[in-house]
């Protein structure tokens, strides 16, 4: 983790633009607003796929640049993604050593690439940002650009990631602030612009473009980010199929449309739009934490550890409780001695989650210390095991768990008299 950035190798440079630059075409990607990135900068970028590394690099190229990557990507290619130009991070740790990386980058005057949204959007649309880039920006004293992609979410969604081929895809390349806009603004200015600069949705852009998805399992996934039926309020017992997402509670369905919308196959259409039954599901967990109610209950678990970028270890089966006063899991290792990591509400502003997590592997929750990344297996570490065991006990959704990580934040923040801007954590 302390390694310093490394430069990216020159004869990797045309090498990762030969690599990218056939996707990013596939896709007719158009990008708007092209600089010419003279001498050190910064680039705050959204993310939804993978794309989005592979559009950034045809479109910069062939300037160098570092991108911050998170650990579990460094697995079995390090040396590889290091000379590339990738930093090592844990994501939603307070990671001092980070900054100093990026000051090395920018010090190189290289381009410092920033995911600031720390995980692939749930439903496409903007995740909650960090207070502190505002800080960071007018610390680095550097152009800062952002780039902010539209399209990429509908073409691979971060709860299937099978590729529906949606082109074109469009991004816009903008000069935000100049080092003397930096300087004259507040870091409270600077977090207002940044917060604006990225508001996005995809399902919207689909929508107005009229971009249609002819893949027809497009809704399968969906139940994992819509977890709760809007027409009887049963959590956790949604499910999917093709192009219907439909609740076993109640037997309602709905069927995605071409353009992504949803369209009750029976009765009323409570949310047509994917992000409008999301914020309701985050308004009902959000009501829960004001009432002091939320707990997931405590859960049997299985927790992989990663401790560095060299492979998993299974540390062995404990229990996950996430409630008012944050994340506890415990548990005893394959040696019989006890393990534990607490994560307390003010620790996290959001959490990482992962659903079916490298396709054979159920869903998980991931939480990170400076040291450590556990990833944290609900039932099981296997995906047809915990699905039949969902089936028996279908009392927990990881979505919901991300979002209550969230809002007990905010409530926290709230508490304690601290303001909470829009868009900020």
């Amino acid at each position: 983790m302390a390694q310093p950035p490394v430069r990216t190798k020159w004869y990797l440079r045309p090498l990762s633009y030969l690599l990218s630059a056939p996707d990013a075409w596939l896709h007719r990607a158009r990008i708007t607003g092209k600089h010419k990135l003279d001498g050190p900068c910064v680039i705050l970028c959204n993310h939804n796929a993978f794309l989005d590394f592979k559009v950034l690099t045809t479109a910069i190229y062939p300037k160098r640049a570092n991108y911050v990557v998170a650990i579990d990507g460094f697995i079995g290619r390090e040396k590889l993604l290091r000379n590339v130009g990738c930093i090592c991070k844990r994501k939603f740790t307070n990671d001092v050593l980070l900054l100093r990386q990026l000051q090395q980058v920018l010090k190189n005057g290289d381009a410092a690439v920033i995911y600031a949204e720390a995980r692939y959007s749930l439903c496409g649309t903007t995740a909650v940002l960090p207070e502190s880039l505002g800080k960071m920006c007018r610390m680095f004293k550097v152009p800062v650009y952002t780039f902010i992609c539209h399209g990429h979410h509908v073409d691979s969604p971060f709860w299937n990631l099978h590729k529906r081929g949606i082109r074109p895809t469009e991004t816009e390349l903008k000069l935000l602030f100049t080092p003397e806009d930096l300087k004259a603004l507040s870091v409270d200015e600077i977090n207002d612009r940044i917060v604006e600069a990225y508001q996005y949705d995809d399902w919207a852009w689909q929508k107005e473009r009229g971009i249609r998805t002819r893949y027809k399992g497009r809704a399968e996934g969906l139940h994992k980010v819509l977890y709760q039926c809007p027409s009887c309020k049963t959590e956790f017992r949604m499910a999917s199929q093709g192009t219907r997402l439909f609740c076993k509670a109640c037997g309602k369905s709905w069927t995605m449309s071409e353009l992504g919308e949803l369209i009750a196959d029976q009765g009323m259409t409570e949310f047509s739009h994917i992000p409008d039954w999301y914020e309701w599901e985050r308004a009902n967990v959000r009501a829960e934490v004001e009432a002091g109610t939320y707990s997931s209950g405590e859960l049997p678990v299985w927790v992989d550890s990663l401790p560095n970028a060299k492979r998993y270890i299974g540390l062995g089966n404990g229990t996950l409780v996430h409630d008012m006063n944050g994340f506890t899991v415990r548990g005893k290792d394959v040696d019989g001695d006890p393990f534990e990591m607490i994560k307390p509400v003010p620790s996290l502003y959001s959490c990482h989650i992962e659903y079916d997590y490298l396709g054979k592997s159920g869903d998980c929750v991931d939480l990170n210390t400076l040291e450590d990344t556990w990833y944290i297996y609900p039932y099981a570490k296997d995906r047809k095991q915990q699905e039949k065991l969902r089936e028996e006990n279908p009392d927990f959704s990881v979505t919901k768990m991300a979002l209550a990580t969230e809002e007990l934040y905010f409530k926290w923040r709230r508490d304690e008299g601290k303001p909470c801007r829009k868009g900020l954590a």
